[in-house]
């Protein structure tokens, strides 16, 4: 039989990857499974001339992106929802698809669970699409959700 000890949640905090979060905290919880929540910030949007007046170096900003991922990772489950769960924490930089692949082959992680946006035509063209990257390249199965009001 199939046994679950780590699942990996990588989210960008959007409705597709909050509506993800139920199915992964679902597997965690009837497995016995550690959770593990993780962001990646996503390198090329910081390190291609963004300017702002109140960050001196893409360095910093990049410091503080990670900070409030880590933040916002904190809050996705509320205390009283934690009790019974294993729950780790990452923040990475990089390109996303590529960091999701690589920590869950390097942490031998048994399941990936992702939101989907359900991007198509010249948008997908134009950004493809994150959890199709990682349901073609993980080693591990994937688990692939859509938001509930998605076509």
């Amino acid at each position: 039989m199939f046994k679950l000890k780590k699942v990996l949640y990588p989210t960008d905090f959007s409705e597709a990857s909050l509506e993800a979060l139920k199915y992964a905290v679902s597997f965690a919880r009837s497995c016995h499974a550690k959770l593990i929540l993780m962001h990646v910030i996503n390198e090329k949007i910081y390190s291609e001339g963004l300017s702002l007046a109140r960050v001196s170096a893409p360095e910093a900003l990049g410091q503080e992106m990670a900070a409030e991922a880590s933040r916002q990772l904190k809050m996705l489950i509320p205390a009283e929802e934690r009790t019974g769960l294993d729950i780790e924490m990452v923040t990475l930089s990089g390109s996303p698809f590529a960091e999701i692949i690589r920590y869950a082959k390097e942490k031998d992680v048994d399941m990936i669970v992702i939101g989907t946006a359900g991007r198509s035509g010249v948008e997908h063209m134009m950004f493809g699409s994150t959890a199709e990257k990682v349901v073609r390249k993980a080693h591990c199965p994937v688990l692939s959700v859509k938001p509930a009001n998605a076509e």
